[in-house]
Parts: C-alpha cells; structure tokens; sequence
C-alpha cells in the first residue's frame, strides 16, 4: 500500500500543475503580457514620466511664443499740481498755472525679426527636453517591465519550490506512519521516527518561507499593476511557446547603440549643450525689430503756458539693441557652456563602453542558461533512471525505504532545478532586452 502511494505522488510530481497557495485570497492567472499592459493603465511611476512630457509639450508651445508680437496697452489719469519757473540762476521764481487733469493712453507694439538665434535657439531647447522626457517615459516603462519581469518568473520559481515542497512533505508523513508501523512491528527503531520528524519540520520551516515570500511578491505585483495588493497571482508562463530572438552577440550590440535609453539620453545631452552655446553666444548678437506705437496725452505740459489739449501721434520703425556689455560679460558663460557640452560628450562615450560591456555580459549569461537547462534536464534524465532502479530493488525488497525516499526527492529537485533553469532563460533575455532598449 505505501509503495502504492509513493508512486502516486511521484507521478503528481511530474504532471500537477501548481495551485493557489493562500485559501479565501483572489487568485488571478496572468500572462507577463497581461501585466505589461495593466502596469501601462495603472503605474503611478509611468504615469508621473507622462505627466512630464506633457509638461514638456507645454514648454514647447511657450518657447514658440518667442516668435510672436510683444503688445502693450497702458492707461493712466492723475492730478497735476501747479508748476514753478524759475531761472537758470534760481532765482525769479513765479508759479505757473496748469490743469489738473491728466490723462495718457498708449499702444506699443514690436515684432522680433533677428535675435541673435535666441528664440530659434529657446525653441529647439525646449523640443530637445521634450524629446528627453520621451526617452525617459520609454525608459521608465522598460524598467517598470523588467521589475515585473523579474518579481514574475521569480513567482514561477518560487511555485515551482512550493510543489516540490509539498511533495516532499507528503513522502515524509508517508515515511513517519510507514516507520511507525515498523517500530510496532518491532523492525524499525523509534529514532528513527524522531529522524523523519525533524526532517519533516525543517521542511515544513522552508515551506513557510516560500510561502511568504510568493505572498511578498504577490503583492509587490499586484500593488504596481494596480490590483488588490491581496491578489494571489498565478504567473502562466510557457517557456516551450515564448518567442526569444535567436541572434548573435552583434545582432544585440547593434541593436543595444541603436536603442539604448542611455545612449539616447547621453546624445540628447550633448545637443542641449550645443544649443545652449549657442543661446550664449546670442547674448552677443544685436537684436532687431518692428516698432509701432500711438500715444494719446494731455495736456501738453512741454509748453509755457501749459496747453490744456489731448495730443495724439504714432510711429512705426525699425529697433535695433545691442549690449554692448555682453562683449565681456558673455566669454565666460558661453566657456561655461563650452566645458558642460565636453562633459557630456565625455560621459556619452563611456556609456557607450559601458553598455558594450553590459551587452557582452547578458549575452554571456543568456547562453549560459541555455548550457544549464540542457544540463538540469541530463540531471532528470539521470535521476528518473536512478529512481527506476532503486523502485525495481525496493519492489524486491533489496532497498530499504529510506533509498527509496531519497531517489524519490532526488528525482522532484531534478525536475525543480531543470523547471527554474528554464525560466532563467526568460529572466537572462528580458535582462539582455533590457539592456538594449527592447523591452
């Protein structure tokens, strides 16, 4: 009868599927797919990147206002108080009479025609930060998947660990009650029972554990997507049907100098310090204009006796201004500009190393999971064989059953390391899709 059942949890071992681990929680199966696009719709961290690129558009639209019309309209009334004339000496003071209404209208307009290259400059400054708060956006998004990624298939492993757990648990409350038959049976002694007990609570210990830490990343899941953090997450995962681009190394080392979201940053950097050279140098370039104005006022105060009239004119020209104090103030500011832009240039070339260096690594690492799958599945080649063999001595009562237990646990960690190498195939290349700006 225990032989029986022995072979029944093996053959559950190999064919179950994992369950919900916590009773009265929500379970939830889902793709990695399915929680790409729940993190789209409901990440805080993505959506505080997009609130910053509307911030940025708006930056844009007000940089473009650089280029429209300055118009002012002013408007005023005040009381005038008597004058007094005097003469060039001081002396022969007399008072002049004046009205004491006063009034001033005036429209002023002005149109920039050349600023130096200061407002095309402004402008493409501030495209060059919408264009950052892009990248970043697309960058946030990717670190945000490979975080789910990760607490993900790590999920998947820690499943996996609970099945075998549970299988492992099973047999040895097999192997208790078998043993303590035998000890009434007087074949079997009663330290042995003791044996098999602190193995079952050890097991029991690391279960718990495994079970918490799938609660923590349940959680984790669930409160970045937008769930109820007390969703059990089931991950369902098919490594068989996932779809992993077979490529070189220099496949991805081309595609990483394309997409890379450092490398995209590094070079959006170093075009905003060349434009904000250039917006120094501007400092140093006259700026001309249409100028247009009318003036309504009264009275005509410029007059002895005062004239006690409105006095309209208007004008229309060309303005042209020039700080002549840029010549030596601005030198310094564009060198400023000059050595940030170098900076920059310099810290763009050793990302680019760096992200060589990463690319080479994930590859090594992704082909590497490719050598411990094969690997882990000899292990349950091997360990099926072994079991076999010890099952064929145990039937026969060669073995005892304590070989059998141990071929049996064998077997079930076999087939748990090959399930977990296979899904480290996964983490590896969501790490190189990482890196190289694909996720």
């Amino acid at each position: 009868m225990f032989k029986q059942r022995i072979l029944f949890t093996l053959l559950v071992a190999v064919l179950s599927l994992p369950p919900s681990v916590v009773v009265g929680q929500q379970s939830r199966r889902l793709t990695i797919d399915e929680l790409f696009a729940l993190a789209e719709e409901h990440s805080k961290t993505i959506a505080a990147e997009r609130v910053a690129v509307t911030e940025a558009e708006a930056a844009v639209v007000e940089a473009k206002g650089g280029r429209l019309p300055d118009i002012g309209i002013s408007a005023s009334v005040s009381f005038l108080g008597n004058g007094t004339l005097t003469d060039r000496n001081f002396t022969n003071a007399m008072n002049v009479e004046m009205p004491h209404f006063g009034n001033n209208f005036a429209v002023e307009a002005s149109q920039l025609i050349y600023g130096g290259g200061a407002v095309s400059n402004a402008i493409a400054l501030a495209r060059l930060k919408e264009e950052m708060a892009a990248v970043n956006l697309d960058a946030t998004r990717s670190r945000v998947r490979f975080l789910l990624t990760g607490f993900y298939l790590e999920l998947g492993k820690m499943r996996n660990m609970l099945e075998v757990y549970d299988r492992n648990i099973a047999l040895a409350e097999e192997l208790i009650a078998d043993t303590e038959a035998r000890c009434r049976e007087g074949v079997a002694l009663t330290n042995d029972i003791t044996r098999y007990e602190l193995r079952l609570q050890r097991l029991e210990l690391a279960r718990t554990e495994v079970k918490n830490t799938i609660r923590i990343l349940s959680t984790e899941i669930a409160t970045i997507v937008g769930l109820d953090p007390t969703t059990d997450i089931i991950p369902d995962i098919d490594v068989d049907n996932a779809v992993m681009e077979v490529a070189d190394e220099d496949y991805w080392q081309s595609l990483a100098a394309e997409s890379a979201y450092n490398l995209k940053r590094g070079e959006i950097k170093v075009a905003m310090g060349e434009r904000a050279e250039q917006l120094a140098r501007a400092e140093r370039r006259p700026s001309v204009a249409l100028v247009a104005a009318n003036h309504f006022d009264g009275p005509i105060t410029i007059e002895v006796p005062v004239i006690n009239k409105n006095f309209n004119y208007w004008y229309v020209g060309v303005g042209v201004s020039f700080k002549l104090s840029s010549l030596y103030k601005n030198n310094r500011t564009i060198r400023r500009e000059q050595i940030a832009t170098d900076h920059s240039r310099r810290e763009l070339d050793d990302k680019r190393e760096q992200l060589s260096l990463a690319v080479h690594s994930d590859y090594i690492r992704y082909e590497e999971a490719f050598v411990a799958a094969e690997t882990y599945r000899k292990g349950v080649e091997l360990a099926e064989s072994n079991y076999n063999v010890i099952e064929r001595r145990y039937n026969n009562d060669i073995a005892l059953i304590t070989d059998m237990v141990d071929a049996a646990n064998q077997l079930l960690d076999a087939e748990l390391q090959h399930a977990n190498a296979r899904i480290n195939i996964l983490v590896c290349y969501a790490k190189l899709q990482h890196t190289s700006g694909q996720l």
